[in-house]
């Protein structure tokens, strides 16, 4: 047969329709490839890949479980760090109020333990309902938006420890992640919504701003600072010598002590004053010699990081820039006049302010240096975070006149950051991907979360106190969750907490059994990927040079040479399944594109086998890297415990070494040896109880309301205990009767929490009790001063 001429071809108009349909034929067979190969996925996604042990099957397995571990080393992180901070606000109260070192021991006991065991929820009826109520959390984020602005800074802590890392806490599963930043989407459209002023946005230490900023410190935001922050920051970490500061007031300092050691402490020698305006010491002569240098020095310094972070915008997590995306998109919406140049500083609040900056400044808190930073490094750092912030927002001249020395910075890169901060918006959108993920996780049934018992009472008595403004509508999916978990139970004690796996699933929706009708994906579509997987499978099961390899690939004969495969019965299994896919699409016609003559199956089965050979190189790399993150944050977990057992040591040191006060002698009993003297022991801790009528604590100012009949309030009466420092307990009792009214457990750091934040009073229902009066009295009749912090 004589060659075809392509030109008659491409004018015959049959072959010319051929083409366009086989074209078409491709194009829907694309179009179908990621909706037929997700929904296989997640068919088989308990054990993918399973039965393949090459190269790529055991890194992804790895990596897959480096990434879980990282999730939950990243919330036993967030609660070691929460409880950190608490603990060093209670002992600064403590301190504070010059209470005794036993009762701050008390506060440190309270964290020796920060471990959760497993365990198992009792009651099946009530873990459904509460599987029901985090799947509705979980998939409609319009509900954590709500709450994240209903709640108090003091309450932020413990929500987003469960939304972050609990509820959304599998940071690198792409429907967990999508819903949570569809829930910054909600959060961020309501914060401008409701904005006064354009100045206000995004700068305000609100719970809003706090989610955000605990957002861009989970896994994949701690791998992008540690490659694009952490050599520089450590390079300034090692100069300890190095000094940069440029505060006229600070270098003038410098120079009159220099001078003054110069005469030797005659301080009529000293040819200066000792006191100046910061004008006059930005006029010294010297001053001005020391700083010139100083500044090219921080300008150079600055230009690096600035040229670091720039070239790293392709590096730049997804989530990040997606939010970026949104403020750009809700501050044109919201201020339509505005120019380019404001939406830039606000992108540039959140990405510098609350990203980039925070690790610069307290670079060991990010897990970037080794040590935390000396005087003269962390300063440098300082000035470096605020060089970054003026060129990305507003410069703050006013507040620290001596920064204008440095503007020459701003002026030279203010056009390219506000490119920079631009592109940074320039990524895609996810709502398709996003709805087909949901449609997914509807046909599930293996939705776990594994969460604490305190996480689900602590969630469930949100919702619950803010139902009115959350779910209205009585017939809400909402409103009958809460309607069947009635009240939410009291949080348990911290020895008593445990973790459990809870099942997620929705009684709301028809499991969608059908679910290839919803996306026009027929069963063959579905058959062509399993027979597609099932020969890339054999083809990875055996040697990469072996014959059967050979290009083109012979389908059939792949699939021969694994059902008869001796001594391998997992590959004949799949031979023969091979062979039996390949003969129903055979059937159905899809084992030939008619209008080209070719094999769909063999081009994609060809297609894959190139995606999987860049893939494993891509898989080596992401697994070396999350390698280094899940080692930080393993080390920060342990500097976090560290951080524990120094305050414990503080504590005890100074207990040794305050020695002791006269106490009252009932007090002393027992001996116990410190520093080589004796002092007298407490036989018990336990002070009390002591009783207390209605009366006397009325005339104390303790009681400042009583709901109780004046005929019976002569029949009132409390006893007050404290069994160990710190600890008190209330009881109100009525006499003749056996049993108390009530007992209150108060814990001291809780009452002087309360004051600091202005709560004046505590309502026990039969009385209302006045805080700041109530913890005097206790600290007076039950102190336990023996050691008192100065």
């Amino acid at each position: 047969m004589p060659p075809v001429d392509p030109h008659l071809v491409s004018r015959d108009p049959v072959a010319m329709a051929a083409k366009r349909m086989s074209t078409a034929s491709r194009a829907t067979r694309a179009s179908k490839r990621f909706s037929v190969n997700a929904l296989y996925v997640s068919m088989t996604a308990s054990a993918p890949d399973a039965d393949v042990n090459d190269a790529l099957a055991s890194a992804q397995r790895r990596l897959r479980d480096l990434k879980a571990k990282i999730s939950a080393q990243s919330k036993k992180n967030f609660v070691l760090e929460r409880d950190v901070r608490y603990l060093d606000s209670r002992i600064a109260l403590l301190i504070q109020n010059k209470i005794a070192l036993d009762e701050q021991s008390e506060v440190v006991s309270r964290f020796e333990d920060n471990e959760l065991s497993e365990g198992y929820f009792p009651d099946h009826r009530k873990l459904d309902a509460y599987g029901n109520l985090f799947f509705l959390l979980q998939t409609e984020p319009r509900y954590i938006a709500t709450l994240c602005r209903l709640l108090s800074m003091a309450e932020i802590d413990s929500f987003l420890q469960t939304v972050m890392f609990t509820i959304y806490g599998n940071q690198y599963e792409q429907r967990e992640e999508l819903l949570l930043l569809t829930m910054f989407q909600l959060v961020l459209a309501h914060q401008f919504e409701a904005a006064s002023e354009f100045s206000s946005l995004l700068r305000a230490n609100t719970p809003v701003s706090r989610m955000v900023g605990t957002y861009t410190r989970r896994g994949p935001g701690q791998s992008y600072l540690k490659s694009t922050l952490s050599e520089q920051i450590n390079n300034i970490n090692e100069q300890m010598d190095l000094d940069l500061e440029v505060n006229p007031l600070k270098v003038y300092d410098v120079v009159y002590q220099r001078a003054l050691a110069a005469s030797k402490g005659d301080t009529t020698a000293v040819a200066m004053p000792k006191s100046v305006s910061a004008e006059q010491a930005a006029q010294n002569l010297e001053v001005q010699s020391i700083i010139r240098p100083r500044v090219s020095a921080l300008l150079r310094v600055a230009n690096g990081f600035l040229v670091n972070i720039i070239n790293s915008l392709d590096s730049v997590p997804y989530g990040i820039r997606w939010i970026c995306k949104q403020i750009r998109s809700l501050t044109r919406r919201k201020y339509p006049q505005t120019d380019d140049s404001a939406v830039c500083t606000l992108i540039g609040a959140f990405f510098f302010l609350r990203f980039i900056n925070p690790a610069i400044v307290t670079p060991h808190s990010y897990m970037l240096v080794d040590r935390q930073p000396s005087e003269r490094p962390r300063r440098t750092l300082t000035l470096v975070a605020k060089m970054l912030q003026g060129l990305a927002n507003k410069p703050a001249y006013a507040k620290e006149p001596y920064m204008m020395s440095l503007s020459t910075f701003v002026d030279a890169n203010k056009e390219r950051m506000n490119r920079f901060l631009n592109d940074l918006c320039d990524v895609s959108d996810f709502y398709e991907t996003l709805e087909f993920d949901q449609y997914v996780a509807l046909s599930k049934k293996d939705l776990m979360l594994s969460i604490s018992i305190n996480e689900i009472y602590s969630m469930h008595a949100l919702v619950e106190r803010h139902s009115n403004i959350l779910c209205p509508d009585a017939t809400s999916n909402l409103s009958q969750i809460l309607h069947d978990l009635v009240t939410a139970p009291p949080l348990l004690s911290r020895a008593e907490n445990y973790t459990i796996q809870l099942p997620l699933f929705s009684r709301f929706e028809t499991q969608i059994e059908y679910l290839g009708q919803q996306l026009d994906i027929t069963q063959s579509d579905v058959l062509f990927m399993e027979a597609k997987t099932t020969i890339v499978q054999i083809l990875r099961s055996v040697p990469a040079h072996h014959v059967i390899t050979a290009r083109p690939l012979d389908l059939q004969k792949i699939a021969k040479f694994a059902a008869f495969a001796p001594n391998d019965a997992m590959l004949a299994k799949k031979g023969m399944r091979a062979l039996e896919l390949m003969e129903e699409l055979e059937e159905v016609g899809m084992m030939r594109d008619e209008f080209n003559d070719s094999n769909p199956l063999a081009e994609e089965v060809e297609e894959e086998l190139s995606q999987l050979g860049s893939l494993q190189d891509k898989v080596m790399r992401e697994l070396e890297s999350l390698e280094e993150v899940y080692k930080t944050i393993r080390d920060h977990n342990d500097y976090l415990h560290g951080q524990l057992e120094t305050y414990k040591s503080y504590l005890q040191n100074v207990r040794i070494q305050s020695g002791p006060k006269k106490t009252p002698l009932s007090d002393r009993v027992g001996l116990v040896s410190i520093q080589g003297k004796l002092r007298k022991e407490p036989k018990s801790q336990c002070l009390g109880p002591f009783k207390y009528s209605q009366q006397v604590l009325q005339k104390e100012g303790v009681i400042v309301v009583c709901n109780v009949p004046e005929n019976r309030v002569n029949n009132l009466y409390f006893y007050i205990s404290s069994p160990t420092p710190g600890t008190f307990i209330v009881s109100l009792n009525y006499k003749g009767r056996s049993h108390g009214l009530l007992e209150l457990n108060l814990k001291l750091d809780d009452l002087l929490e309360m004051v600091r934040n202005d709560v004046e009073v505590l309502d026990l229902e039969y009385v209302v009790m006045n805080v700041p009066v109530m913890l005097n009295f206790l600290q007076r009749r039950f102190s336990r001063r023996k050691f008192i912090i100065s």
